[in-house]
């Protein structure tokens, strides 16, 4: 029987606050926060080199937190501790190989988790890309403008700390078994996507 007059004999059915967005649009909105992270990383990177190139000068530091951050300009030729100081074509191999990468995970991404660590890895290569391009000593073997001074360890710059945030987080999701994409992308990697 009824509790109360008026009252429903059965409970009301829920409405849904809002209809499921199609797959489509959704990946759509991802891809495009992705892009928008990678251009203001990208944006932020070459900015932030301009202003050393402009400011610092050479071999010498200037403290930020005592000795341990310093602002140092160097040009780098090879990578991360400046190793393969004589292979900056295979560095500029390596990142193009991680554009392609992150260029087939952009095209997968079904998981919001994602968008930040894609974009900042996107960001990140691109920005070291671009040095490798267009510094000297010419296109393919450009070295990279780095001038934050960790701990007097290693020197690196904006794209830098995007990749290695970047990098972290990916970790991170893949040890909890985030997955990029769905199982049908899976499925179906091979098929074109009209998107």
């Amino acid at each position: 029987m009824q509790d109360e007059a008026g009252a429903p004999l059965t409970a009301a059915e829920p409405t849904p606050s809002r209809p499921p967005e199609p797959a489509r649009e959704r990946r759509g909105r991802l891809r495009t926060l992705v892009v928008a992270i990678a251009a203001v990383t990208l944006v932020l990177d070459q900015a932030t080199k301009v202003w050393a190139l402009a400011a610092l000068t050479p071999g010498t530091p200037v403290d930020l937190v005592g000795s341990l951050i310093r602002l140092n300009l160097i040009r780098n030729a090879g990578a991360a501790f400046s190793l393969g100081d004589g292979s900056t074509w295979l560095l500029t191999l390596v990142a193009l190989l991680i554009l392609g990468w992150v260029v087939v995970g952009i095209r997968r991404i079904d998981h919001p988790a994602w968008v930040v660590p894609l974009g900042l890895l996107l960001g990140g290569a691109v920005g070291n890309l671009v040095d490798r391009l267009v510094r000297e000593p010419g296109p393919g073997r450009g070295h990279v403008v780095d001038f934050i001074d960790y701990f007097g360890l290693f020197i690196g710059n904006v794209a830098d700390v995007a990749i290695v945030v970047a990098a972290g987080v990916i970790m991170v999701l893949a040890y909890r078994g985030v997955p990029l994409g769905s199982r049908r992308d899976a499925e179906h990697a091979a098929e074109p996507d009209d998107a």
